[in-house]
């Protein structure tokens, strides 16, 4: 019989306690956009954050966040091919998040050592990233593959697994997600999309990120 692989590969979620079970997926097109919108999202109470790998200026985002030693986790996602782990990792991520789950992924992140949480849409594919060491996942497409009652149907199969829901989040579902035992955090690009990036518009940006925030405390 051979060995099952070790507990909480992923380790995210440990890493967000006491922090806003927030999670922006950044996409980000100009590398000068790196430390205003930074700020504008720890300054609103958001420290943990997703830069997606979307844009070719992404590395070099990372590189600029990190290098302003503001106290954010800051993680790379997008991840779809194996020789973007081991980039990733040497860029000083936290973490990496992918839509998806491949035994090539799971090879690379083996090799890197990189906490990762790993896409998922259907009850199969979330059984075979628990039985691959994987319990901390993303839910992908959110909107599309059931949301909230999706969420919850899964909870009594797998009360281990948690997950973090991306696409169609927002101010409407934020707490009603958040409310579920099974929900680590929340993410999508409504804190910060692409538009307001790319428009510098930093002050909206933070009100958006503070609402977010606003909304847990109540």
């Amino acid at each position: 019989m051979s060995e099952m692989p070790p507990l909480q590969r992923s380790r995210v979620a440990s890493r967000m306690t006491g922090r806003a079970p927030l999670l922006p997926v950044l996409h980000v097109d100009n590398p000068e956009h790196s430390e205003p919108l930074l700020e504008a999202l720890v300054s609103s109470g958001v420290t943990t954050l997703e830069v997606t790998l979307r844009s070719e200026c992404a590395l070099e985002v990372i590189a600029r966040m990190k290098a302003m030693n503001s106290g954010a986790i800051i993680g790379a996602g997008t991840i779809t091919q194996p020789e973007q782990v081991q980039r990733v990792a040497d860029a000083g991520v936290a973490f990496a998040v992918s839509p998806a789950l491949t035994p090539r992924l799971i090879d690379a992140i083996d090799r890197a050592e990189l906490p990762f949480v790993p896409g998922v849409s259907t009850p199969t594919e979330a059984l075979l990233a628990r039985e691959a060491g994987f319990f901390e996942l993303k839910l992908f497409p959110a909107d599309l593959v059931g949301g909230i009652a999706w969420v919850k149907h899964v909870l009594p199969l797998y009360p281990d697994l948690k997950f973090c829901p991306t696409g169609g989040t927002g101010e409407a579902n934020l707490r009603d997600y958040l409310a579920l035992p099974n929900i680590f955090a929340v993410g999508g690009a409504f804190m910060s999309p692409r538009d307001l990036i790319a428009a510098g518009d930093w002050k909206e940006i933070a009100a958006r990120a503070m609402r977010a925030v606003e909304l847990l405390q109540h």
